[in-house]
């Protein structure tokens, strides 16, 4: 069902010296800042020849990764994302064996233009799993 990954997520307080990281002791390529207000999220992504990684910081007040970050000041992965090719199918079967899907279980737009899905982490070894459909 799941296909390649498409990144891993790393919430982090300061974008900035999180992206200054990655660029200048990594030398890794990243896109501009994007905002996502309808996540509470700020994000960049990290360009790697077979993945990403999504860089991203609290947007607003009472943005979903505030706790996070404030239990993790230095940064921490927060989830992975898997692609699937049709999130309706995938959010079907994983309902029907017992997995929880985030929030009111449909999907919405996530950062790069696609649906998405958030599973609750308890369901899958401690990780909250992202699936976006491609």
């Amino acid at each position: 069902m799941i296909g390649r990954l498409n990144h891993v997520a790393i919430a982090v307080q300061d974008l900035d010296a999180a992206c200054a990281v990655y660029r200048d002791t990594l030398g890794a390529t990243l896109t501009p800042p994007l905002p996502q207000p309808e996540h509470g999220v700020t994000v960049v992504f990290v360009e790697l020849p077979n993945s990403k990684i999504e860089l991203m910081a609290p947007l607003g007040e009472g943005s979903p990764i505030e706790a996070f970050v404030a239990r993790n000041p230095g940064g921490g992965i927060h989830h992975v994302c898997y692609e699937v090719d049709d999130i309706l199918a995938a959010r079907d079967r994983l309902k029907a064996q017992g997995a929880r899907v985030l929030g009111a279980g449909e999907p919405r737009i996530g950062a790069h233009g696609k649906p998405v899905l958030f599973l609750h982490p308890k369901d899958f070894l401690g990780t909250l799993v992202e699936l976006e459909q491609v």
